[in-house]
């Protein structure tokens, strides 16, 4: 008896302890809790915090049986399916642990009703699967996503292992990288959507071939990250969005409408949500040059999280959401009925940077929408190891989030190998449970396609459209429902079922729910029949969401009708409506001329004064809008927008037309100013009135920038005198300007200055063209640093001028050679402990005895010091300000740290001062260039253009340009650009100390 009661209670605490729904530890009792102790799965619910009192959390799945999970999916018997990343990056780095059998595809079942995983099957192991990004689980079928390849996994007989592996697309870009192909989706259409990120350049089928778009133009011209759309078994494939940076999961609602998110360079408080517009380009970089977005443009936005995306620049789609800093992942769009209200039909969203998941409410905003933002899961104030890498609705409708669990993220870092959890959300009492689908009847088919989750949506509407007029009384039913979202369900495959295809496109038009409405027109593009009629019916609709969808829809049509509807549509353009006007523009794609000029017929000469109107000009791409173009940007007042839309246009007389906007040298110094800034280089140097007014451009020139600009686009010489007084005198441009006076007319000037007799004055002509990292430079500094004859702080300063990759490289070889005066040599150490060469560095420790603190120990160990925040203020400003900035003080080289408290934990901190190499943020690698000239040069690329490669040299804050012509190899480094510095312990603890206090304010 005794032996049963306490069997009975152990069964009770076990049950308990797998349950583990959240009974969050006090603040106060959590801060109690040492570092390992908060790791542990026991604490994992402790973490974290649920914003809405409502909810309850509770943990499904966790470390032993699974680990790393990069992305998750939930099957219609409401298993969780998951990519484990043990190898992500560990190949790559010998450090870390490395399983040979490759990564797992994982089943987790919960068997006995409990809310927790006791089952789990390793449904694919296999190193062609490193660190996927993607799953998707189609019935007996399973997408996973994992650049250079996506694969289709086939389990023939249903006992959870993959018996066929096939390759639907090959050749991308991003293996083992964040920035790769990401998970496919199932959409109301019956269609797959999918995304990658900036290292995904095109997309290839599964034999190789590039694909193209429908006007036969290869995916590979359409610039950084993408959206796919393509039939269920890979064909078919469409190009729906580009010029995103990190685009991470694109999820689609009911009525077919897109939405996503896209991380930022690290740093810049960028972060963003987007609608994704069909056809948008999204402004990460110059559409027409693929220019970075730090570089000067005209027009250019005062904010840098707005810059970031070209938000000014004619052609790009605004952002729904700026959301800061971070690094965001999974996304759904939440159509079930368990959740609360305020998350039904809205986005849900997990950044694994901020330790957050959230949802997005969005109002409807003319033709796109706004948002705001909602938190719903919380780890920052706790445990910063929480990183939710996806978020998934289950058959239940449920959330289920999958949490990485590291202690940084992003940056090709990883610093826990053995953890991750899987954790639920439902509102308090909603035991998990999986309802029963019967997929074997139109009435069940139909019932099951209402659910919110997609694998079981998937079965639901395959086996619908393949019962055609079978399913459709069943259909009509739920057509002539209440529920709007679940009455598009319907409408999808109501309207294709074969011969009834008109009746319900018809029936949809007609429907006063304009959501409807939209969702028939996006229907009608992907049927064969003529869409026109319906299309120029509701070109006059009264909802502008409407006539976007109709703009989409008469893209690329070439009948006389299409360029009447899109008059129509452009004729209600109401002038403030961004969203609209893009729409306008993606629409008129190639057939600018036949739209444009149908439109300014009617309009007569309303485009000089209507607002409206002077938008489209702006906007237009027609090879005659570089008149219309000219007269606004010379009459109206805020005419740098209309300056800027002329680095837009092809036609071969836009030099002309710009010079005539001069009047012969008459026009005001800033006209002429934006006019020389958008000539076309290489004609405007053959044009008589060109040389006759740069002179006078120049000299009436207000803004230094501009002057720079102009200096180095025509490469004046007869400058000299004042590039060398700016750089003299202009504290912020004063670098800038002696690169370019030593780039065009040699060392003469600053060899001037240091004749000087005013010694201040020789200083500080040192330490500006000091900082030019080039050899004719490098060896004046050398004569000047070894001559006894000047003073001790001139020749220090000259040895300072020795930090930069060739200088430094120079000096090393001459320290060897015992060829530095003794007097400067304390100055020639730091600078070589410091090196950003990792061979000179090693050397140069040994040679020095400055070596890293031995004592240093294992980083956990570090994590465990106590420091103090401004000494290790003194640390990062004599160390770190050199590459990064902090609250706009310091270089903007490397990422901006002036958040870096809140996307890393400490032990992540430690890591990435310690092993730089080991977490190298995307898009800082660091790249060697080889000249024909034999210099090399050593940075990071901002852009290549179709003649040059853009590169921010290290310390530098401006790009140089350098023609592909002269480079004759680029090869990125192995190792991180950021050198190991000599920091002893207590140093480090210090600098950690210090960065984790800067956090979001």
């Amino acid at each position: 008896m005794k032996k049963s009661i306490i069997f009975s209670l152990l069964t009770l605490l076990i049950v308990f302890a797998c349950k583990q729904t959240q009974n969050t530890l006090s603040d106060e009792n959590y801060s109690k809790l040492s570092d390992d102790e908060k790791r542990k799965v026991e604490h994992a619910l402790d973490g974290i915090q649920l914003a809405d009192p409502d909810l309850e959390v509770t943990l499904f799945a966790s470390e032993p049986m699974m680990m790393n999970p990069t992305n998750m999916d939930i099957d219609a018997k409401g298993r969780v399916w998951i990519c484990e990343g043990y190898n992500y990056r560990n190949k790559l780095n010998p450090k870390n642990p490395y399983n040979k059998k490759g990564d797992r595809i994982l089943i987790m079942e919960d068997t006995n009703q409990d809310g927790k995983a006791d089952k789990s099957t390793v449904f694919y192991q296999g190193e062609d699967i490193n660190a996927a990004l993607g799953i998707s689980v189609l019935g007996n079928k399973v997408i996973v996503s994992c650049s250079p390849n996506v694969f289709l996994f086939t389990d023939e007989n249903n006992d959870g292992k993959a018996d066929k592996k096939e390759i639907i697309f090959t050749n991308l870009k991003g293996v083992q990288h964040d920035h790769a192909i990401h998970a496919f989706s199932f959409g109301p259409d019956g269609k797959l959507y999918f995304d990658g990120g900036n290292e995904v350049q095109t997309l290839s089928d599964k034999n190789g071939k590039e694909l193209t778009d429908d006007l036969g133009r290869p995916f590979s011209t359409y610039k950084q990250g993408k959206v796919f759309r393509c039939d269920v078994d890979g064909s078919n494939v469409e190009i729906l969005a580009h010029n995103f940076r990190n685009n991470y999961e694109v999820a689609v609602d009911s009525y077919g409408r897109m939405w996503q998110s896209d991380n930022d360079d690290d740093g810049n408080k960028g972060v963003r949500i987007n609608y994704v517009m069909d056809y948008g380009n999204y402004g990460f970089k110059d559409e027409m040059t693929g220019a970075s977005w730090q570089e000067r443009r005209t027009n250019w936005e005062s904010e840098i999280p707005l810059r970031h995306w070209h938000l000014n620049d004619p052609g790009v789609v605004p952002n729904l959401l700026q959301t800061g800093a971070g690094s965001p992942t999974g996304m759904i769009v939440y159509e079930g009925k368990l959740l609360p209200k305020k998350y039904q039909n809205q986005v849900i969203h997990c950044d694994a940077g901020p330790n957050i998941v959230r949802s997005y409410p969005v109002e409807k905003n003319g033709a796109g929408f706004k948002a705001t933002i909602n938190n719903i899961l919380d780890g920052s104030k706790r445990d910063q190891w929480f990183r939710p890498s996806d978020v998934t609705t289950a058959p239940d409708g449920s959330i289920f989030i999958a949490d990485w669990y590291d202690p940084g993220v992003g940056g090709h870092a990883m610093g826990d190998s053995v953890r991750g959890r899987i954790y639920r959300i439902a509102p308090k009492g909603e035991a998990y449970s999986v309802p029963k689908f019967d997929f074997e009847t139109a009435e069940g088919c139909v019932e099951a396609l209402q659910n919110a989750n997609l694998a079981v949506r998937y079965l639901a509407w395959t086996k619908l459209n393949s019962l055609q007029e079978k399913a459709e009384d069943a259909l009509v039913k739920l057509w002539k429902s209440d529920d709007s979202r679940m009455r598009a369900r319907a409408l999808w495959l109501l309207g294709k079922i074969k011969g009834k295809e008109a009746k319900y496109i018809q029936e949809a038009i007609d429907d006063t729910d304009e959501d409807i409405r939209l969702t028939a027109i996006r229907l009608s593009r992907e049927l064969p029949a003529d869409n026109l009629p319906i299309l120029k019916k509701l070109a006059t609709d009264a909802s502008a969401q409407i006539r976007r969808e109709v703009a989409f829809a008469i893209r690329h049509k070439t009948s006389p009708e299409a360029a009447a509807i899109w008059t129509i549509l452009a004729n209600n353009y109401d002038g403030t409506d961004r969203w609209y006007l893009e729409a306008l523009g993606i629409s008129a794609d190639n057939q600018w001329d036949a739209f444009f000029a149908n439109y300014i017929t009617q309009a007569g000469e309303k485009w000089k004064t209507n607002a409206a109107a002077k938008d489209l000009v702006w906007r237009s791409r027609s090879t005659d809008n570089i008149f219309r173009l000219a007269e606004l940007a010379k009459s109206e007042k805020e005419n740098l927008r209309y300056f800027r839309a002329f680095d837009f246009q092809n036609n071969p007389e836009k030099t002309k037309v710009l010079l005539g906007m001069l009047d012969g040298g008459n026009a005001s110094s800033e006209i002429m100013t934006l006019v020389f800034k958008h000539l076309d280089v290489t004609s405007a140097k053959q044009d008589a009135l060109f040389k006759t007014l740069l002179p006078k451009v120049l000299s009436g020139i207000k803004n230094p920038t501009d002057y720079l600009d102009l200096v180095k686009r025509y490469e004046m010489k007869d400058q000299s005198d004042r590039l060398t007084a700016m750089a003299m005198t202009d504290s912020l441009l004063g670098s800038e300007a002696a690169k370019i006076q030593v780039k065009l007319n040699g060392l003469a000037e600053f060899q001037k200055l240091t004749k000087n007799k005013n010694e201040e004055i020789v200083r500080k002509a040192i330490g500006v063209f000091g900082s030019v990292d080039e050899k004719p430079v490098t060896d004046y500094l050398i004569s000047l640093f070894n001559n006894k004859n000047l003073s001790k702080e001139v020749r220090n300063q000259a040895m300072y001028g020795m930090y930069g990759w060739n200088s430094e490289e120079i000096l090393w070889d001459l320290v060897k050679a015992n060829k530095v005066s003794a007097d400067v040599m304390p100055i020639a150490k730091k600078i070589l402990v410091g090196t950003w060469h990792s061979d000179i560095r090693t050397e140069a420790m040994k040679m020095f005895g400055a070596e890293m603190d031995k004592e240093l120990g294992d980083i956990n160990e570090l994590a465990k010091g106590v420091g103090n925040a401004p000494s290790g203020q003194k640390v990062f400003k004599t160390y770190c300000v050199a590459c990064h900035q902090v609250k706009g003080e310091g270089i903007n080289f490397g990422p901006n740290l002036t958040e870096i408290g809140s996307k890393l934990s400490k032990t992540a901190l430690y890591s990435a001062i310690i092993n730089p190499s080991q977490g190298i943020s995307f898009g800082y690698e660091g790249y060697k260039l080889k000249l024909k000239d034999g210099t090399e040069v050593e940075g990071m690329i901002l852009s290549k253009t179709e003649n040059d490669v853009n590169i921010k040299q290290i310390g530098s804050t401006n790009p140089t340009a350098f023609k592909r012509a002269d480079i004759v190899s680029m090869v990125e480094n192995e190792e991180s650009l950021m050198p190991k510095f000599p920091l002893q312990k207590q140093e480090i603890v210090d600098l950690v100390t210090y960065l984790q206090t800067l956090k979001k304010q």
